[in-house]
């Protein structure tokens, strides 16, 4: 298996992180296009809990991002993480200019841009391009699930023939897709789970990030909770799940994460995945040996 610390490693020879921005965008699944409430999951900083303060600059929250881990890294380098709400969903003048400012920062070797794939025009494609032509690029795109009754349940608002064609458009231009994994939807077993990681390889996305289902106070997906829809998995059934999706993983798609933290001030359910260093060490030991 290749992970993305070893792929950076061998890409640019020294240590990489991710400094997550917050270019303040929205959504259309909650500005009233698509919808208002979000998908069912989503929490009211649009996944962004961890990213920098929308207010300062893309300058500013880069060098907010290094002072942060500066303990951790003396000589290195890092991606522009734009991580909250949907990161392609303004004028493509905005986006240029927003994007155009965190490449052109000299400790930034590459984009990372969080979307959905119904956000993709093809005027945003094209800046995409030429912005690759300049650091690489990565486009994050939030798949979750192959599976179109969970689709529904979880209100993505587009259909699977969007996120092929998005994959399709995102790679004729020599950009990099990575694609993200809710593991743990309720209603989905193990084959299920793995199904869509095997969908996802097999289209030709470049990484995977499973992500555990996390439930955060304020959304609709807690209410489903605390009224017993669903059960969340435990820590064991977790990493069996990942035990078997790690062996669909082909060497040429990059696994960016095999687990997630959700902000410990608003995280419902499981609790246990609180505890990142613990399992970190466990999948460490039991899902990566």
């Amino acid at each position: 298996m290749t992970l993305l610390n070893d792929h950076l490693q061998k890409e640019y020879g020294c240590k990489v992180y991710k400094i997550a921005l917050n270019a303040g965008f929205s959504c259309p699944n909650r500005d009233g296009k698509l919808g208002t409430g979000g998908c069912i999951f989503c929490s009211k900083g649009g996944s962004g809990e961890f990213a920098q303060d929308e207010h300062l600059s893309i300058t500013e929250q880069i060098e907010e991002g290094k002072k942060l881990i500066s303990s951790k890294i003396k000589e290195g380098k890092f991606i522009a993480y734009f991580q909250a709400y949907t990161n392609t969903y303004a004028p493509v003048s905005t986006l240029k200019k927003v994007f155009t400012e965190a490449v052109s920062h000299k400790d930034i070797v590459a984009l990372s841009i969080a979307t959905r794939p119904d956000c993709l025009p093809s005027d945003v494609l094209d800046l995409l391009e030429e912005l690759n032509r300049i650091k690489p690029v990565w486009v994050e795109l939030g798949l979750q699930t192959i599976h179109k009754k969970t689709e529904e349940y979880i209100r993505r608002g587009y259909g699977l023939e969007v996120y092929d064609r998005a994959v399709s458009e995102l790679k004729k231009r020599g950009i990099e897709v990575i694609t993200h994994v809710i593991l743990g939807l309720p209603g989905e077993d193990t084959d299920m789970m793995k199904a869509t990681v095997k969908y996802v390889c097999d289209a030709g996305s470049d990484g995977i990030k499973l992500q555990l289902l996390h439930v955060l106070k304020g959304t609709d997906l807690e209410k489903d909770y605390r009224e017993g829809k669903f059960e969340v998995l435990t820590e064991d059934e977790y990493i069996n799940i990942l035990k078997e999706c790690v062996k669909i993983i082909p060497e040429t798609t990059v696994i960016h994460r095999l687990t997630g933290d959700g902000d410990k001030k608003i995280l419902v359910a499981p609790l246990w995945s609180g505890d990142k260093k613990h399992m970190i060490n466990r999948i460490r030991t039991e899902v990566l040996s």
